[in-house]
């Protein structure tokens, strides 16, 4: 697996993405294309003019909607977007068909570079925070803080209910599972990945089962879905076995960024265990614990999320404020 390196800026073209789109009130969608790869990215027009540039990346099998509930609730503290990784949401598969950790740190990377948004307040839920790790440890020129919300970094005995996750990376294994499952209907599916992704799904409402349901449809449609998902876990997987300089626990050690992270207590795919490991590795942290939260706190409780991310802006505001050299 290739280390990172720093991208050639281009400007950013705007197209329209190529299938009807699921957008809530307030938020636009568009495509964002480079080298090798498409994004689409989600935003919300901010409150008012000067607010700081935040980015948003989600988890195996998320889409930018995973974040459309905290970005409501941060518009009036940041300018947000959420982007569709390639082979997710909206997005096509990369070119290259590399979906390991490295290469979407890479493409974070790229569309931060080419749009100039950054440096930014840099968020990621479980695959997408080993992700946004990586970015923020080899180009912290690009992330004012960084905020984790059950990071997917590697845990010597993972929880039994995040085994067969994990199994996804065994070659052949989803597309069993597929066959396996052929004739589950989309109602079934969504309320597996609820169960196992929420604390509590009962707090899911009926309407947003009912989107969760229509959205689940419109995935295996994709002839690229399982495939996807099965390399993606195997990035993950990958990822994990790295050592030295490149392993994502050394990696959290060299993050210069004020860190927020949040665990849910209910988690079950990655566990609170690794709450105080992580508390340790980065060395500017602050942890929130949601005990009635799961592995996805951002959509299961995103107020309680940011009234954390609110606290740790005004700190970091007031740090550099005592930082800065004296005027006059």
């Amino acid at each position: 697996m290739s280390s990172i390196e720093p991208s050639d800026a281009r400007a950013v073209p705007v197209v329209p993405p190529t299938r009807p789109a699921r957008v809530a009130p307030g938020e636009t969608l568009r495509s964002v294309a480079l080298p090798g790869a498409t994004l689409t990215v989600r935003s919300r027009p901010a409150a008012r003019p000067g607010l700081p540039p935040a980015l948003f990346v989600h988890g195996l099998g998320g889409s930018s909607q995973n974040w459309s509930q905290l970005m409501e609730a941060l518009a009036d503290d940041v300018d947000g977007e959420a982007l569709d990784l390639p082979g997710f949401g909206y997005a096509p598969p990369p070119d290259d068909g590399d979906y390991s950790i490295t290469a979407y740190a890479r493409v974070v990377i790229r569309h931060l570079d080419a749009s100039g948004r950054g440096p930014v307040h840099l968020f990621g839920n479980s695959m997408g925070g080993a992700v946004v790790t990586r970015v923020a440890a080899v180009r912290p020129d690009l992330v004012r803080t960084l905020t984790l919300v059950s990071p997917a970094l590697p845990e010597l005995r993972p929880q039994r209910s995040a085994v067969p996750t994990g199994l996804m990376a065994v070659p052949g294994l989803v597309s069993l599972f597929a066959r396996m499952t052929r004739d589950w209907t989309p109602e079934r599916r969504t309320r597996e990945v609820l169960a196992l992704c929420y604390g509590d799904p009962a707090r899911v409402t009926p309407e947003g089962f009912a989107l969760a349901v229509a959205e689940y449809e419109r995935r295996l449609q994709l002839p690229y879905f399982w495939e996807v998902m099965g390399r993606s876990a195997r990035g993950i997987v990958d990822a994990y076995t790295l050592g030295g300089q490149h392993s994502l626990w050394r990696q959290a050690e060299r993050v210069l960024a004020p860190t927020l992270l949040v665990y849910g207590a209910r988690d079950q795919l990655v566990s609170i265990r690794m709450a105080r490991r992580a508390s340790k590795a980065f060395r500017d942290s602050r942890l929130l614990t949601l005990l009635e939260a799961g592995h996805v706190a951002m959509m299961e409780d995103p107020d309680a999320v940011a009234r954390a991310f609110r606290e740790l802006l005004a700190d970091t505001a007031t740090t550099s404020e005592r930082s800065a050299p004296p005027r006059g």
